[in-house]
């Protein structure tokens, strides 16, 4: 292999980008015209366009991507994740060109990529299993069927792709009265997100742990593995926070899921990197999910404890090399602990948001790592996944790498786009956590999401930040004194600031005092300077505070003492009419595309009826009637793109009146 085509965007294409320069290869780059401007694009030696923004139009065009290679001279190809990694036809369409393909071959992807086939393989290799069914049939999956099934198996019961993983066409199901529409929506993610709407269903262990083993084999047929990463900590059946070795694993315990991690990957003669992964109960017992046929997101956490480059290990099996250490020699690499969040764009609600970063700094120091593509201006589309990067702290031990992530989480700062850099600050820091006691159910039961209530004297510090840095612009541009005070000193009392954050609006009144600001049931906020260098210096209680902020109009981002808001300044706005407020209007909370109505206008819905399902960064969510009334309005058609904020439909209080 003398170039190699990373075939993915985003966080994992500069990683592996730089990987393979590392190694000594060339690297080509493949991009869509969403991501001409992307960070992974400039980091390789050429780069190639696939087509437009939409993945079945660029990164899932195995044509495309081959092509690509051909053009580029390329002659091995690395995947990455999602998009075609796990795809067998991609696998065997590479060899098949002539091509390296740097991972597992065609037969084990087909092999592990069907949940309900892999089942059947590792009962059959003596890997323990959930219990579940797993008929593949048109007539067993009826929802007829399937009904029948969940009844003989129990609930509470998952419900899940056969075709696929990374939380879509997922449910958990707790009753009879849920089953059905739950079946229909993991049907419908699942055909979008896979091409395949094949269900099974399991046993759900709701308060167990998701415990992974990474294994590596090359061609000489040793299999091996590194140990286990814990990735309990999940939102909508997707990892949020990863570590290594698990709080839960003790030696003993480690060998013996090594052991079955090794096994499952012998039974399809394994070759390269993979992820076998397994719920662990409190008694010990574990039991096999699914197997990841390629790298994972989480694989830092595995490098940083282990001191091993995976990805050059890929490159390396890739050109028929041979590990270069024994199972032994492996487990007396093992040193200190490792930890990693997921920086995600999304609201508290766990709603994918898109945007541009306005403003990006990573976070440094003593043991921390950051893998991502952000950088100041990226543009964060409703195309791809909603995830930015990742951030990974290593120790000695737990607990001095969990101090390092939380000092690390309060270092990052990303304006312009809502992100759940304050939940991932929020989870770190609690004692559930810090405890290393949880399950997958730690979110809901352990740690309650949602928005934190911000300190008031950030919120008067919102208001202070746009008032200084409107006198800021004025003296830039009017040449007006230096000091505020000699711009409008008494003017600040006089004129309210109204700011709207999240789901509340605030008035703020400033009062210009010998050192700062007084702010009435706040206090004061002294030595306050805006230098324009997207700052401001202030203290509060004593502590002398630099926040950072970036600013588009009235729209106001501030980062300040580990909170991250968006505030909009309302001063001047007209005031909101009651009913209007008040109005059935249903907007859409990100970007995405429409992709089922489910009323038309005059129907009669109740309080939660779904009135239509938009697809965002690969997930599916559900627009529901916010009362009982009548559709007035139906603004959208399936396949229909909309933005953030657009209203789909309007459900009024009472009948249409008719038009015929």
């Amino acid at each position: 292999m003398k170039r190699i085509l990373v075939a993915n965007r985003g966080e994992i294409a500069v990683r592996i980008l730089r990987g393979a320069r590392r190694c000594g290869y060339e690297t080509v780059a493949v991009y869509s015209d969403a991501d001409v401007d992307a960070l992974h694009v400039r980091e390789a030696d050429r780069a190639v366009r696939l087509g437009a923004a939409p993945p079945a139009e660029s990164y899932l065009s195995i044509d495309r991507v081959l092509e690509a290679a051909r053009s580029s001279g390329a002659d091995a190809i690395h995947p990455g994740y999602g998009f075609l990694s796990e795809r067998a036809a991609f696998a065997r369409a590479v060899v098949e060109a002539g091509l390296v393909f740097i991972g597992p071959s065609a037969d084990a992807i087909d092999a592990m990529g069907d949940k309900s086939a892999a089942k059947a393989k590792m009962i059959a290799a003596g890997v323990p299993c959930i219990s579940g069914f797993h008929g593949q049939s048109p007539a067993e999956q009826t929802d007829e069927r399937l009904a029948a099934e969940a009844r003989a198996i129990g609930y509470p019961l998952m419900i899940k792709a056969a075709a696929g993983g990374g939380g879509r066409g997922m449910r958990l199901v707790h009753d009879d009265t849920a089953l059905v529409g739950s079946l229909r929506a993991a049907r419908s993610e699942a055909s979008s997100a896979f091409g395949d709407g094949t269900l099974l269903l399991e046993r759900a262990l709701v308060s167990a742990r998701h415990v992974e083993v990474q294994i590596l084999g090359d061609t000489q047929g040793t299999i091996v593995h590194l140990g286990e990463r814990d990735c309990s900590i999940q939102r909508r059946n997707q990892k949020v926070v990863e570590e290594s070795p698990s709080p839960a694993v003790d030696a003993a315990l480690r060998a013996r899921m090594g052991e079955a991690a090794v096994r499952a990957a012998r039974s399809v003669d394994y070759v390269g990197a993979g992820t076998v992964e397994f719920m662990l109960d409190s008694t010990g017992a574990f039991f096999f999910l699914e197997m990841n046929t390629r790298l994972q997101v989480e694989h830092p956490v595995t490098e940083l404890v282990y001191d091993v480059d995976l990805v050059e290990q890929q490159l390396r099996v890739a050109e028929g090399q041979a590990l270069p250490w024994s199972q032994v020699q492996l487990d007396a690499r093992r040193r200190g602990h490792a930890i990693e969040v997921r920086l995600c764009a999304e609201d508290a609600g766990f709603r994918p948001r898109t945007g541009t970063v306005s403003s990006w700094r990573a976070p440094a120091g003593l043991g921390v790592r950051v893998d991502t593509f952000l950088e100041s201006g990226s543009v964060v589309s409703a195309h791809y996944d909603s995830m930015l990067g990742k951030i990974i702290a290593y120790g000695e031990d737990r607990e001095q790498a969990r101090r390092r992530l939380a000092g690390a989480l309060r270092e990052t700062v990303v304006l312009g786009i809502e992100t759940n850099r304050d939940l991932l600050r929020r989870i770190v820091a609690s004692p559930a956590f810090a405890s290393g006691q949880f399950g997958t159910d730690f979110i809901g039961r352990d740690f309650e999401p949602g928005e934190e209530a911000l300190p008031p004297h950030l919120v008067a510090l919102a208001a202070l930040t746009l008032e200084l840095d409107d006198a800021r612009l004025l003296r830039a541009q009017h040449g007006f004194d230096a000091s505020l005070a000699g711009w409008q000193s008494c003017e600040l009392a006089a004129t309210p600031v109204v700011l709207e954050h999240g789901e509340r609006t605030e008035t703020v009144r400033l009062q210009r005092t010998a050192s700062g600001f007084s702010i009435p049931g706040v206090g004061e906020l002294r030595n306050t300077r805006c230098p324009g260098d997207g700052t401001v210096q202030y203290t509060y209680d004593d502590q002398d505070h630099v926040v950072r902020f970036s600013r588009d109009g009235d729209r106001l981002w501030l980062d300040a003492e580990g909170f991250c808001r968006l505030f909009v300044d309302r001063s001047q706005a007209p005031a909101v009419a009651a009913d209007q407020a008040a109005s059935g209007a249903v907007r859409a909370r990100s970007d995405g595309k429409i992709v089922r109505v489910g009323a038309a206008v005059g129907d009669r819905v109740e309080k939660g009826h779904v009135l239509c399902v938009l697809e965002s960064m690969k997930m599916e969510f559900e627009l529901l009637a916010p009362h009982a009334g009548t559709v007035a309005a139906m603004h959208v058609a399936v396949g229909q793109q909309v933005q953030a904020k657009r209203v789909l439909c309007e459900v009024t209080s009472g009948e249409i009146a008719s038009t015929s």
